[in-house]
């Protein structure tokens, strides 16, 4: 770079489930255009606004304080860091919430940011912007397990052929909040969709295949065998509480819901069927850097 000024920084946060992320990115310039980007920091933070949601109907006080509290300390990162544009979308959890809209107002009186709470479809969409996909003509199968949602899509020549927004997850599953009815729409939508289909690569995102694909021990080049992926859940299973949290050093707030929204994983690639799923270790907050980008 010729000069300091051929890079900025954008930021993008998600409201997720289980936690909540600020990534905040390095903006390469050329020719006066936004063309490239790489991750300058990752802050999460883990309010579980899913417990409220899924159980409740709504989000408890306690909690909008915290977020509104972690939304500031997102503000002051974003101001010291010199972030010129961002973007902050709020997903299940608030989907769920009847009291979202006023956590919208207040985040927007107290903190000074605008949110947008986004729909399960674009959810799919953004995850389809991250640069994997970008000028690939495989079909991919996109498994996104959050907290509160799973989005199944498939994605050719950057176009979706087909997606669907579910609402199960990690937090949901833990809770024993996903109907009967739910879970039977969900596995009808995979049989009927993606059975018998020739699937070139299945993809994973979030924050739990990215942990399950660390503990398996595979090589990061490589996708992650299913039969890996069954062996490291029935692994987690075994495990105690200490074991898992001091010597596997999983967060508390991973330990419940990891082995949950693991078992979505391994049920849709059972199902596809297929012997692999590429991890990348990207989520929504990446697609948001691209969607930023194309604006």
């Amino acid at each position: 770079m010729e000069n300091h000024n051929q890079v900025k920084k954008y930021a993008t946060i998600d409201i997720g489930s289980n936690a909540v992320r600020l990534l905040i990115s390095n903006i390469y310039i050329k020719n006066g255009k936004d063309y490239e980007a790489t991750k300058n920091s990752l802050v999460r933070v883990p309010l579980r606004l899913g417990q409220d949601a899924f159980n409740e109907g709504r989000i408890k006080e306690k909690n909008i304080n915290k977020l509104i509290d972690v939304i500031k300390a997102f503000v002051l990162l974003m101001k010291v860091n010199d972030v010129e544009k961002y973007l902050a979308y709020a997903t299940s959890a608030l989907r769920c919430s009847e009291n979202s809209g006023l956590i919208v107002e207040r985040i927007k009186k107290k903190a000074g940011l605008s949110l947008e709470i986004i729909s399960g479809n674009k959810e799919a969409r953004l995850i389809t912007k991250n640069r994997i996909f970008q000028n690939n003509v495989k079909l991919f199968c996109i498994i996104d397990v959050g907290g509160g949602s799973t989005e199944l899509t498939l994605l050719k020549n950057n176009t979706i052929i087909k997606s669907k927004s579910f609402k199960i997850g990690g937090v949901r599953l833990m809770n024993n909040v996903v109907s009967k009815k739910v879970w039977n729409g969900f596995t009808f939508w995979v049989k009927k969709n993606l059975k018998n289909i020739n699937i070139d690569s299945v993809v994973g995102f979030g924050g739990n295949i990215n942990k399950i694909f660390k503990l398996s021990g595979n090589n990061i080049e490589k996708p992650m065998s299913l039969k890996k992926l069954t062996l490291t859940l029935d692994k987690l299973e075994s495990l105690n509480f200490e074991e898992k949290s001091i010597d596997l050093n999983l967060n508390p707030d991973r330990l419940d819901v990891i082995i949950p929204a693991g078992r979505i994983y391994e049920y849709v690639i059972k199902e596809i069927p297929a012997k692999e799923i590429w991890v990348p270790k990207l989520g929504l907050a990446d697609g948001m850097v691209y969607e930023l980008l194309n604006n």
